[in-house]
């Protein structure tokens, strides 16, 4: 980049050293790093990037000027951990790093809840380079990577949302976030690859995707995808780099679509949060290698560890031990996890469950409640 064009740095004094060590990957396409202190260095880990595709862009696509139009309300955001010591005994400082856009000019600014989670001192840096303190709203984790936060209002541009739903494949669409923290705002181009895409990600499906090839790297996580008028189509939160044995995979990155984004943000912002069905158990979804590791019977299914004191599954008889085979009309399996088969209930439906308890199947049944 021209350093002439190069959107000038945040002003607080730690980020000079972040910096150089900004290349150390994080969760998803987020940045995370740890800083010595008072050394404050590192070894920098070999970042992979996604190669993107040809855009095919008609006569009337003008992308600098969407650039142009969405770029004000694009930001970094900072999640600044406690000083902690490590295994030798020196002070460390974990931050991680990712991008977000201004959904409203009171302060709401979107981004991915995998770079907020276990939130510290959060802050946003605008595109000028002023920093502000922010505060997390809430999110809608884990059911979809998602969080709003919100930064002291005052001359912030928000951004406005396009269907994702009138989306074609081998439409341009473009990428801005903070491509590995120092290059802030960077800006890459590439087409809808594929739409109604399902992505595993902790324990859940996530669903109706947009895949694209336009090139996504550590620090990008929550930063907007735009279509050629500048309009947040999807934000960004995962990118593929390989598939069981298969490295190396190029050009599959994935943005959560507007359309699944804005009644949860809205919700959030008006609300306070997004309402979500809980049943009040910590479980482990099985497969064969679980199943196996544990000596369980079935292969298939989502364990109960914990039953939470006064939840609805306390209330339903559910122990720590038994395997839920069934919720209502779902088996849970590699296709339907516990959690995308409970996300399918409302409050206080009540769900008839199929567990398996030392070898004997139950029927339970479960009211759903509020998260």
């Amino acid at each position: 980049m021209d350093p002439a064009l190069r959107p000038p740095r945040p002003r607080a004094g730690w980020f000079l050293a972040f910096l150089l060590l900004a290349f150390a990957g994080g969760a998803a396409s987020g940045a995370l790093v740890s800083l010595l202190i008072p050394n404050r260095s590192s070894d920098a880990t070999e970042v992979q990037t996604a190669v993107p595709g040809q855009a095919q862009q008609g006569a009337n696509v003008d992308i600098p000027a969407a650039v142009a139009s969405a770029l004000p309300s694009v930001v970094t955001v900072i999640n600044e951990q406690e000083p902690r010591q490590d295994s030798q005994g020196r002070l460390v400082q974990s931050v991680s790093v990712g991008s977000g856009v201004i959904i409203d000019d009171r302060g709401y600014v979107v981004t991915n809840e995998h770079v907020i989670d276990n939130p510290g001192k959060l802050s946003v840096v605008l595109e000028s380079g002023e920093q502000r303190p922010a505060t997390l709203v809430s999110s809608d984790a884990p059911f979809t990577d998602l969080a709003v936060l919100r930064i002291p209002a005052g001359s912030l541009k928000a951004i406005g949302f396009a269907d994702s739903a009138k989306l074609k494949l081998g439409e341009t669409v473009i990428a801005v976030g903070s491509a590995l923290f120092e290059y802030r705002n960077s800006v890459t181009v590439g087409v809808v690859s594929g739409l109604g895409r399902r992505y595993l990600r902790n324990n859940i499906f996530m669903e109706d995707l947009i895949q694209t090839d336009a090139a996504i790297n550590n620090g990008n996580s929550g930063g907007p995808l735009l279509n050629t008028s500048g309009r947040v189509v999807g934000i960004t939160t995962n990118v593929v780099r390989r598939i069981g044995d298969q490295e190396n995979v190029q050009g599959i990155a994935f943005a959560i679509s507007s359309r699944t984004i804005q009644p949860i943000v809205q919700a959030i912002i008006d609300k306070g949060s997004y309402p979500r069905p809980y049943i009040g158990i910590d479980h482990l979804d099985l497969d064969e290698t679980v199943a196996s590791d544990k000596g369980l019977p079935v292969s298939q299914g989502a364990l109960v560890q914990r039953v939470v004191g006064g939840s609805p599954a306390e209330a339903a008889g559910l122990q720590p031990g038994d395997i839920i085979l069934r919720m209502g009309r779902y088996d849970l399996n590699a296709d339907t996890p516990f959690l995308n088969a409970l996300e399918r209930f409302n409050p206080k439906d009540k769900v008839p469950l199929l567990v398996l308890r030392n070898g004997r199947q139950l029927q339970l049944t479960v009211e759903v409640a509020l998260r």
